[in-house]
């Protein structure tokens, strides 16, 4: 008779464990590309324009605010991207808040 230390004990996988194990390594390399991607992106909008973040000053307001980012373009048009970039509903901004804005 041979005593239980001295067997090695094979583990086995059904089908359910080896279908299950597949499925866990495939949500994984998932999570893995899907965090990867994301944090790839940063800095960058949908559309694929460089962004970058301004804290408001107190007093400041978006119109000042898109002069100083893009003086170049209509400061209406560079209001709305960074409504949008920003998720506002309003054009009204808080002392201290950052802001995505176009670069």
């Amino acid at each position: 008779m041979t005593s239980p230390s001295n067997t090695s004990a094979a583990v086995r996988l059904t089908v359910r464990g080896r279908v299950l194990l597949v499925l866990m390594l495939v949500v994984a390399l998932f999570v893995a590309f899907s965090y990867l991607r994301v944090g790839s992106q940063a800095g960058t909008t949908p559309t694929g324009s460089a962004t970058r973040t301004v804290t408001v000053q107190t007093g400041e307001t978006l119109w000042q605010i898109a002069r100083q980012v893009a003086p170049a373009d209509d400061p209406r048009d560079t209001i709305h991207r960074i409504r949008d970039l920003n998720a506002l509903n309003t054009s009204v901004v808080q002392a201290g808040r950052l802001l995505i804005v176009p670069s």
